[in-house]
């Protein structure tokens, strides 16, 4: 057998099939042929044995929010202590999941209420979510969306995916779409291809945006051609969602070095959860990963309540906490937004500590992050301009400057300028002019 990437995978892939190959194992569609959807195999390939009584536990959460792991993802985990292993976590279920509390909910963000057509979900005024796919590589146990994992009826036709479009077509305040699901990469490259066209052909859609996990727990699916289709529908943005440091592996950079080669502007938007990634220590080495592999961290999610994710929440002050220990102490491009994406549907809310103090129409009273205390003293003669009801600066204003401007001789030859002559300044002549 060819060698795969480590002992552990070899392992795995030989448990499944005696003749895989590591050009099976770099098979995106052979890692979802095999992926594991059930304790028996989890068992068998990870080589553990869960006591008959926590296993009937475990056989009642799946029968809830259903299993699937990719062979790649689970190879992440360390078998010599993988009930602490933060991949673990992340992709197995626990029977915590079954205590669901009074306050959490199947939609807690209210994407529902807010979706106009099926698949469509409107709630900032000039963009929306688009859910193209209902499958991912993986369910990850913290998904907000677990009311739709594993249900077909949820499944996007092409009527629904025609349906939406035309929404968006129809509906002009609309400039930034953002592909979900589900993982909009599980859709075959003709499909998205299709999809990028449709919105293509849309004026007002300025920025295309995809959300995915698929380069943390199957990287493999961002092949050259799948590449070549985002490429060919720019300006393309992905955000992908990477949790903890053990994540970003010689695969997934492979993969975003694909993407951002590519041209495409790279996101993070990573979920806090307890006993996984609620350390300082632990978010700062991710952000610095993930701009090292031209990453940007993008947000940092509290978690939401969505049913089943008591055991994943953090009080909000951790979240603080962390983001204490990243302002300042790192570079700002690496540091995240912290938010809480409200109940009912009110969307992100951000949440820094406070570094403003206090003011008066003076001064500002602000803290650095290491509790220096300063002011900040106010203009006395500020004028806001554009409060000024006369001042109406028109579109073409707005637009990008001039970049290119005829000069010298060029400007007296070109066809789009009708200058005749070119006169230096300060002569005599011209100040006499002035005089008269």
């Amino acid at each position: 057998m060819d060698q795969i990437y480590n002992k552990g995978q070899q392992e795995i892939a030989e448990k499944i099939s005696s003749s895989a190959k590591i050009s099976n194992w770099k098979d995106w569609k052979w890692q979802l042929k095999h992926s594991i959807r059930d304790i028996d195999m989890f068992e068998k390939l990870l080589g553990v044995t869960f006591k008959e009584s926590e296993k009937k536990q475990l056989q009642e959460t799946i029968a809830k929010f259903p299993l699937s792991i990719t062979p790649y993802y689970l190879s992440l985990i360390d078998t010599d202590d993988y009930v602490n292993d933060p991949i673990y976590k992340q992709a197995f279920p626990s029977i915590s999941e079954l205590q669901v509390g009074d306050y959490e909910m199947r939609d807690p963000l209210d994407e529902d209420k807010d979706s106009p057509v099926p698949g469509i979900t409107h709630r900032y005024p000039d963009r929306v979510l688009f859910q193209v796919s209902a499958t991912c590589s993986m369910y990850c146990r913290h998904c907000t969306r677990k009311r739709k994992v594993g249900d077909e009826s949820f499944l996007p036709s092409r009527e629904i995916l025609l349906n939406g479009i035309q929404y968006i077509r129809q509906t002009s305040a609309i400039r930034d779409v953002l592909l979900s699901g589900g993982d909009p990469f599980l859709l075959s490259d003709e499909d998205i291809d299709w999809l990028l066209t449709e919105l293509r052909t849309i004026p007002h859609v300025e920025v295309i945006r995809i959300g995915t996990r698929i380069p943390v727990v199957l990287p493999y699916r961002v092949t050259d051609s799948l590449v070549s289709v985002l490429k060919r529908h720019h300006p393309i943005w992905v955000n992908t969602h990477f949790n903890h440091p053990r994540e970003i592996t010689k695969s997934s950079k492979e993969a975003l070095s694909r993407l951002a080669d590519a041209g495409i502007p790279l996101g993070n938007q990573s979920v806090l959860l307890a006993g996984i990634n609620d350390s300082p220590s632990i978010i700062k080495k991710l952000v610095h990963k993930l701009v090292q592999n031209r990453v940007r961290p993008y947000y940092l999610y509290q978690c939401d309540l969505s049913e089943g994710l008591k055991h994943f929440r953090t009080p909000v002050g951790k979240g603080v906490e962390i983001m204490e220990s990243l302002i300042g102490h790192t570079s700002g491009f690496a540091i995240p937004s912290y938010v809480v994406d409200a109940p009912g549907g009110g969307g992100k809310i951000r949440i820094t500590p406070n570094y403003l103090l206090s003011w008066s129409p003076d001064k500002v009273v602000l803290r650095n992050f290491e509790g220096i205390i300063t002011t900040y003293e106010e203009p006395k003669s500020y004028v806001d301009i554009f409060k000024n009801k006369s001042f109406n600066p028109s579109d073409t204003k707005l637009e990008g400057a001039e970049e290119y401007k005829a000069v010298g001789i060029e400007k007296l030859l070109s066809d789009a300028n009708d200058t005749i002559s070119l006169i230096p300044e300060n002569t005599e002549r011209i100040e006499r002019r002035d005089n008269v």
